[in-house]
């Protein structure tokens, strides 16, 4: 059987980390292929999918800072459950990068972090997760921090 791409929003905070590890605890299995998606706000050209490791200087040329935590979590996942691990990093508006990003990639589902807005700064703010769940093709979980 043929392994999946599990595709993982993540912007390295803590709802992000909880979603990276509730994918990585409850949904890869060997062969699958754990794909970050990064979203970063600035305007740049966009860059194409790598490999995490074969990146030397990921800050640099990407303007991504992944943090300890997260890359433990991934060299954990990467080591004991045979998972290939990578990125793929967007810029732009983070909603509709990561609904494009379920068809570029392809994916064949998305997790995402839920940081808790209350109704009222929902509706002002809008939300990355409700927008995701409403609009993308394939399945999406959702992840609140405190699971």
């Amino acid at each position: 059987m043929a392994g999946r791409n599990i595709g993982v929003a993540v912007d390295f905070s803590s709802c992000s980390k909880a979603a990276l590890r509730w994918a990585s605890t409850n949904l890869t299995r060997s062969g699958d292929k754990l794909i970050l998606i990064h979203v970063n706000s600035s305007f740049q050209n966009e860059q194409g999918a790598v490999h995490l490791w074969e990146q030397s200087d990921v800050t640099k040329t990407y303007g991504v800072s992944p943090d300890k935590e997260t890359i433990e979590i991934l060299t954990q996942v990467a080591h004991q459950r045979g998972i290939e691990v990578y990125a793929k990093i967007f810029y732009g508006d983070p909603a509709k990068k990561l609904y494009e990003a379920v068809d570029l990639v392809p994916l064949s589902c998305m997790v995402i972090g839920s940081r808790g807005l209350s109704t009222l700064k929902r509706a002002l703010m809008g939300s990355v997760s409700t927008y995701i769940v409403n609009h993308v093709a394939c399945p999406v979980t959702v992840v609140k921090e405190n699971m």
